[in-house]
């Protein structure tokens, strides 16, 4: 692997210089052989298996690789925390893929660094397995995410309520920049390195603002506000609770980062909450929208001193992009809602139509996914379509009515449909069943056998069926950890 270092140039203010922890016995578990190809891993090393746990344990720093912890802070349900950083997680520099892309590789799970805040630096074996599920998973289902490259059993035990297998997993980001990195600096009032971090952003993420004549920052933060409303748009086009969205895990790229807490919603209800820790309920799934602008103008906020001096004048000069995030994300959450539906474009009605048959999911208490993958077949099945006239009763009229106005072939707007309603999401009960087979047994074949799956959610595959049940109990009493 031929690994570059360009955060590293930014200077020793923006992370700790640290070597891995080296493990027992570390075993490859799982390995990601599609990304390995994309980030062009020579095949002298992807058909070792030795030298792959050894390198992604990090008991073997590959050449050209200078490992760091980064620093950041961040708000954490609402309160702000000055210093958190890289407390369980290695940053192994950066490599480009067969179309000149540059990735971030970074370990997690590899031991303690300065900014542990008194934690062991490790991961048990479940949140590593999950992680790779669940990045994997959304990366089918076209969300942008950070993605997982392999997982590596360290020989070790963590020990949490109880002794675990211990694992460390490879994630593969555009960059591991965050909200809470601009607010490291900016609680600090260190002006000269929010500006190099400024640069350095713009540089990897949006190199088009450089030949901008507008003041740049503010074209930075509403460039960043783009990308984070088609994230989370697309989470609730897939029914996804992240479940713990606090500023550091809000990344500057608009990468779904950190998959803990999170879970896939079945029910329609927009209060899901599944997070154990999330006990005000504070990252639910309809208060997604709402949370992600909250944590746009304290981005917002760090950058004030560098849009102007006068903090009044930058002020004027941010809050009307800043208020105007509410009617964006609206303008962009209605096309999704009205593309699940079939609707090329949307008229006024379409959407009482939106919100109609979303309070029928709810107060009917539906499946989110069930449904909408049912109203697609139905156009074409008998079967579907009655049983969605039973489901939605007279909102199901209304909404053929609709689609005939479109004057559209019925197999145009259900090829429209299928491409934004899933037939399989990684479903909680299934996630936790094949996380407990790979920790009890120490076997990757029932986590094989779901990826496979997972990686084609808008096609039928003959094991599809095996993960489409919605679990029996609703998710009624189901809870996520964070996993550290």
């Amino acid at each position: 692997m031929r690994f570059s270092n360009s955060y590293v140039g930014l200077g020793e203010v923006f992370y700790e210089r640290i070597r891995p922890t080296p493990v027992r016995d570390p075993q490859l578990f799982l390995w990601n052989s599609s990304l390995a190809e994309q980030l062009m891993i020579p095949d002298e090393l992807k058909n070792d298996s030795v030298a792959l746990a050894q390198a992604f344990s990090g008991n073997h720093i590959l050449p050209g690789s200078e490992p760091i912890a980064t620093v950041y802070a961040g708000h954490q349900f609402g309160s702000f925390v000055p210093q958190l950083g890289d407390g369980r997680a290695h940053l192994l520099g950066e490599v480009l893929d067969q179309f000149g892309q540059r990735w971030d590789i970074q370990l997690k799970g590899s031991g303690r660094t300065s900014f542990s805040r008194g934690g062991d630096g490790r991961c048990p074996l479940g949140p590593a397995v999950r992680e790779l599920i669940m990045s994997e998973a959304m990366n089918a289902l076209g969300v942008a995410t950070t993605r997982s490259l392999a997982v590596v059993t360290t020989g070790e035990p963590v020990f949490r309520e109880t002794s675990l297998p211990g694992a460390v997993v490879t994630r593969v980001a555009a960059s591991h920049i965050r909200i809470g990195t601009f607010q490291f600096f900016a609680a600090q009032g260190d002006l000269p390195s929010l500006d190099t971090l400024c640069s350095y952003a713009i540089e990897r993420h949006y190199p088009e603002l450089r030949t901008e004549g507008e003041n740049q920052y503010v074209l930075f933060i509403d460039k960043v506000i783009e990308r984070q409303i088609h994230l989370v748009v697309d989470w609730m086009r897939v029914g996804f609770i992240h479940g713990v969205m606090n500023t550091d895990n809000t990344t500057i790229s608009g990468e779904t980062i950190d998959y803990g807490p999170c879970a896939m919603m079945g029910i329609y209800d927009p209060q899901t909450v599944y997070s154990s820790i999330d006990t005000m309920g504070r990252y639910a799934f309809g208060n997604q929208p709402k949370i992600i602008h909250w944590n746009m103008a304290r981005f917002a906020e760090c950058l004030l001193p560098l849009i102007h001096a006068d903090t009044n004048k930058a002020v004027d000069r941010i809050e009307p992009v800043i208020a105007e995030f509410p009617n964006r994300f609206e303008t962009e959450y209605m096309k999704m809602m009205g593309k699940k539906l079939g609707l090329t474009s949307l008229e006024e009605e379409d959407r009482n139509l939106i919100v109609s048959v979303l309070n029928r999911l709810r107060d009917r208490r539906l499946d989110y996914t069930v449904t909408f993958d049912l109203l697609t077949k139905s156009l074409t099945s008998e079967a579907a379509a009655s049983r969605m006239k039973d489901e939605l009763g007279g909102h199901f009229e209304v909404w053929k009515e609709r689609l005939s106005e479109q004057h559209m072939i019925l197999e145009e707007v259900q090829k429209l449909m299928r491409q934004h309603n899933p037939v399989v999401i990684p479903r909680n009960h299934h996630v936790e069943e094949v996380i407990q087979e790979c920790v009890e047994t120490g076997g990757v074949t029932s986590a094989e056998k779901f990826l496979q799956v997972l990686r084609s959610p808008y096609e039928e595959l003959a094991q599809t069926s095996e993960y489409q049940d919605p679990p029996s109990d609703g998710d009624e009493n189901y809870q996520t950890f964070c996993g550290t």
